[in-house]
């Protein structure tokens, strides 16, 4: 049976989900990255953005010359890992078994699905503009590597398969640099040899490639040549979940905290909910000012989801923890050994709203 791997990314995660977060910013280039008054770099940029010349790694007042229009946001990872579960969790909906590919990608293996996959892709497409005002763009090909080159060559949004037969035609034009594992110094080291393009990998031989990197030199190739076998790490759902809030005052209360507990609690619920998880095991963590970390442990005889049974248990571990009146800067909720919640909790569609 012929392998069908799916790679869906939303492109520069972090900038889109600035944009996203402000509609005023739907026709504005947007980056991401450090402070450019401090020598910061781009993290990530809108593709209009990388049209007028931005790169990732360029030193963030480069990037603003380039992009005089654009709007630079600070690295706000708490907020891209929090959208980035959403999207797991929604992509999920789709197809059940996904591997998480850094924040905003997933790989997914479709080998033997009833559906074709450009209808798989355009309802992932459908679900995520939905649900999370985000572009995607998908890939689709016999291997991992070559899935996600395929989705690369897409600005932004849309779906690109790479037909069975015709992956030497497609990747011989790339540029070497698109391997994954070629860096800026491998590249360097390529064009010395007269390597520039995935063609000419092809072209040199594996035994020269050999000769000259070794085992990285054998991969290189192996990719350049459209074999890759790497099968697709898929789960269900994610191992655990967890949701952290900043304690202010240096005299925090059980009264206190238990407040913050309750946000917390209907937070992971709705984590719960989207994943159609039920936990097993819960922890309660509680951050000095000192950044030490207090925790109590319950594994549970029975897997809860609600908000009400999260608190009931996170509420005993606090009680256990007799903080009494100190200065406490942070409290946190872990869930743990996460179970398919029960049958008819939650149904996964192929179309939202089917």
């Amino acid at each position: 049976m012929a392998r069908s791997i799916l790679f869906a990314e939303v492109p520069g995660f972090y900038a889109a989900v600035e944009r996203a977060d402000d509609p005023r910013l739907a026709s504005r280039p947007v980056l991401v990255g450090g402070d450019p008054r401090k020598r910061g770099r781009v993290q990530a940029a809108t593709p209009d953005a990388l049209a007028a010349g931005v790169t990732v790694d360029m030193p963030m007042m480069d990037a603003l010359r380039h992009c005089p229009l654009a709007r630079n946001f600070p690295t706000d990872m708490r907020r891209y890992r929090e959208v980035d579960r959403c999207f797991v969790a929604t992509l999920r909906g789709i197809v059940p078994r996904i591997e998480s590919f850094g924040l905003g990608a997933g790989f997914a293996d479709l080998s033997g699905s009833a559906l074709g996959g450009e209808e798989i892709a355009e309802a992932m497409r459908q679900a995520v503009r939905e649900a999370l005002s985000l572009p995607l763009r998908v890939g689709l090909a016999s291997g991992k590597s070559l899935a996600r080159l395929a989705a690369q060559q897409l600005a932004e949004e849309g779906v690109l398969r790479i037909p069975s037969g015709e992956e030497d035609r497609f990747l011989a034009p790339l540029p070497v640099s698109r391997i994954e594992g070629v860096g800026r110094k491998t590249e360097a080291s390529l064009a010395e040899l007269g390597v520039r393009t995935i063609g000419d990998v092809v072209a040199l031989g594996r035994d020269r490639f050999h000769a000259a990197l070794g085992s990285h030199g054998l991969r290189i190739h192996v990719l350049a040549c459209g074999r890759d076998e790497e099968p697709v790490q898929g789960t269900r759902h994610p191992k655990s979940v967890s949701r952290e809030s900043r304690v202010e005052g240096d005299g925090v209360d059980f009264a206190a905290l238990s407040e913050h507990v309750a946000g917390l609690a209907h937070q992971l619920e709705g984590e719960l909910e989207r994943n159609g998880v039920a936990a097993s095991r819960i922890v309660v963590k509680l951050r000095d000012v000192d950044g030490t970390v207090t925790t109590r442990t319950r594994t549970l005889p029975v897997p809860v989801a609600s908000a009400a049974d999260l608190l009931t248990e996170a509420l005993a571990l606090l009680d256990r923890a007799r903080i009494g009146a100190r200065p406490l800067r942070g409290v946190g909720i872990q869930l743990g050994e996460l179970v398919a919640a029960a049958e008819g909790t939650r149904q996964l569609r192929l179309f939202p709203g089917g």
